[in-house]
């Protein structure tokens, strides 16, 4: 799948030159503060980060699909990721569902790139992979993230608890796909 834009973001897989990006977005405490348990754990070293790159590349190779990079466009900087991913699960109960998910750098918060890359993600999962159904979940307390799902047109569900963090539902159906 080749890599496509938004009108002020550049979608493209990761690659080794993201490893220093991704443990800037990863070691970060304010980047973690609602993630707990369901995103990872707090880096410590870059060699982390470069490992995380391999096992996305693998998801790649496996299943199509995985985070890809956020770069804004007017400067080349690495923002953080957002894509869609095939999650086997159970989580909520779900097994084998696409997650729309992202996650930037602080300086990035607040100026509706989430937004853009989770509506261009959605978009091209709905479009160009012609998927049913897209999910996402997000903590409770992340009023911002669970803002973004519900603005792309993602329903709200119900309240589960995952790796000890309360989350909460949304998905959509894709309005091309009859039910």
């Amino acid at each position: 799948m080749p890599p496509f834009d938004t009108a002020r973001l550049h979608l493209r897989p990761l690659t080794d030159a993201d490893t220093a990006g991704m443990f800037a977005l990863d070691s970060d405490p304010a980047v973690h503060r609602y993630l707990g348990g369901i995103g990872g754990r707090l880096l410590t070293d870059p060699t982390e980060s470069l490992d995380m790159i391999r096992f996305i590349e693998a998801q790649y190779a496996a299943n199509g699909i995985g985070r890809w990079a956020v770069v804004l466009r007017e400067t080349g900087e690495f923002m953080g990721w957002a894509g869609l991913k095939l999650v086997a699960g159970p989580i909520n109960g779900q097994h084998d569902f696409y997650d729309l998910g992202y996650r930037f750098r602080p300086q990035f918060w607040g100026q509706g790139y989430g937004y853009e890359a989770a509506q261009a993600w959605l978009d091209h999962g709905f479009q160009a992979m012609r998927l049913p159904r897209i999910c996402g979940y997000a903590d409770a307390e992340n009023l911002a993230s669970r803002r973004i799902l519900a603005k792309i047109g993602l329903r709200e569900g119900n309240e589960f608890v995952e790796e000890d963090v309360r989350c909460v539902w949304y998905e959509a159906q894709n309005p091309a796909t009859p039910t």
